[in-house]
């Protein structure tokens, strides 16, 4: 709800802005709202109550910013995005929704695609790169340096380390952990409840997967629920991984299998 708007083609309230001339005739900004120095926006926006926005950013057209979304300096968001969004209810959603989550906090000079969707109680850190189309639900963390590729979905309560590659289509189930420096290539899909959707005690059960500092998960590559991938390990492509895999060590096939050693170059310590 946007009980109160100013028409920016009217004197600004004090402490927001002015935006480029012909970009924001047709927007829509409460008058709570902070937009930093040299910020560029177009048309047909829409901002929140207390949305704090940075300065030099540049927002595209159609862009949607939830009440109390804070936005760091030099961060570009393009078109149809949407910003600090309140997940919705279902009586059916086995996973717990929080409750009064915080605002949603993207650092500086982060990237959001066009028509990602960023939920309140995540937190994207600096140099990120949210792709076209791509998703990071509540309770979320993204670490800095870290690119999430184009319709990818990060679940709620998932942790991603810094300078990681999520690629295109990739699905990671809520409670999961990624570490730093990880490689996760198209169309991976972690998972999180053995129960398949059946009977109560999976409630008691969920868990996602982790994923330790260096780990890689090559394409179409599927994780069962509550593994492992320690240090360095590596699963093929295509492999359906059902026990945890060992540091160094590169895991294939279905059910996936040890194949052998991580090369000593390809480990991250001699990165």
């Amino acid at each position: 709800m946007l009980p109160s708007v100013i028409d920016r083609n009217s004197p600004l309230s004090e402490g927001i802005n002015p935006v480029s001339k012909g970009t924001a005739m047709s927007s829509s900004v409460h008058e709570s709202v902070h937009i930093g120095s040299g910020t560029q926006h177009g048309e047909f926006c829409v901002f929140g109550e207390n949305v704090r926005i940075g300065n030099s950013c540049v927002i595209g057209h159609h862009v949607v910013v939830h009440p109390g979304t804070v936005v760091g300096d030099d961060v570009r968001i393009d078109d149809h995005a949407i910003l600090g969004k309140t997940p919705m209810r279902s009586p059916v959603i086995a996973i717990p929704q929080g409750e009064n989550l915080p605002a949603l906090k993207i650092a500086s000079r982060a990237l959001v695609g066009t028509g990602a969707t960023l939920y309140r109680g995540s937190i994207i850190g600096m140099d990120c790169l949210i792709a076209d189309y791509a998703s990071v639900r509540e309770e979320s963390t993204i670490g800095e340096y870290t690119i999430i590729g184009r319709g990818t979905v990060i679940e709620n309560r998932v942790n991603v380390g810094r300078r990681c590659k999520v690629e295109t289509g990739v699905f990671i189930s809520a409670y999961s952990t990624i570490g730093d420096d990880c490689f996760i290539a198209p169309q991976v899909s972690a998972t999180n409840d053995n129960f398949l959707g059946r009977t109560e005690e999976r409630k008691k059960h969920f868990k996602g997967i982790t994923i330790q500092n260096g780990g890689r998960i090559g394409a179409n590559a599927i994780l069962l629920p509550g593994l492992t991938v320690e240090t360095d390990g590596v699963a093929a492509a295509g492999a359906v991984v059902t026990r945890n895999i060992p540091a160094r060590k590169i895991v294939a096939g279905i059910p996936a299998k040890p194949l052998r050693d991580v090369p000593p170059e390809q480990l991250l310590q001699n990165q």
